[in-house]
Order: structure tokens, then sequence, then C-alpha cells
């Protein structure tokens, strides 16, 4: 499964509540739990079966919720069973459509 999150703080206090600190450790939480993983400026996308993904996002979700008293999830899953390597393959196959 793919799964596309976007995870922000909110609630936090003084000068010092900033989004990208919060969201520099949710995608070292990521980028250390070894799953495939792909980040841009919207969103970062891992790639796993179904527990390991979402314990991630878990993990990444109580890493952003130290920034703030709030956290704000938006997420959107491909869940497509006995596929991997999609996090690259499906960007493959478009490039390859684009070139026809």
């Amino acid at each position: 499964m793919l799964v596309a999150f976007s995870l922000a703080p909110s609630g936090g206090e003084g000068p010092d509540a900033s989004v990208h600190d919060a969201v520099a450790a949710a995608v070292r939480v990521v980028r250390e739990s070894g799953l495939p993983n792909h980040t841009d400026s919207m969103f970062t996308t891992i790639e796993g079966d179904w527990d390991e993904v979402f314990d991630v996002v878990r993990r990444a979700t109580e890493a952003v919720g130290a920034f703030g008293s709030r956290v704000s999830l938006v997420l959107k899953a491909d869940i497509r069973p006995g596929y991997t390597g999609e996090l690259t393959a499906k960007l493959d196959r478009l490039e390859q459509a684009l070139g026809e």
C-alpha cells in the first residue's frame, strides 16, 4: 500500500512555534523507519503493509504533537494487495505514457 500524508501542528506557543521543525520531526520518523518513502512540498508518501505504514504515520503524528496542542492529519491511501515498488513504478508508467 501507498499512503500519502501531511501533518501540521497547531496550538503552539511563542515565537519559536515552527511548522518546519515539526515537519522535520515527522520526516525523520519516516526516514528512520526504513520504508520506501518520498517527501515533496505537500505530502510524504510511504510504502509498506498496513500495520507498518500506519505505525509510522502514528509515530510521525506523535512527533508533530510535541510542537503544539493539536495536530492536523491529511491522509490518502492506495491499497493494492500483491503489488510492491509502486512508489516509483507508478511514475515510471506515467513517464512512459507521456513519451508515447
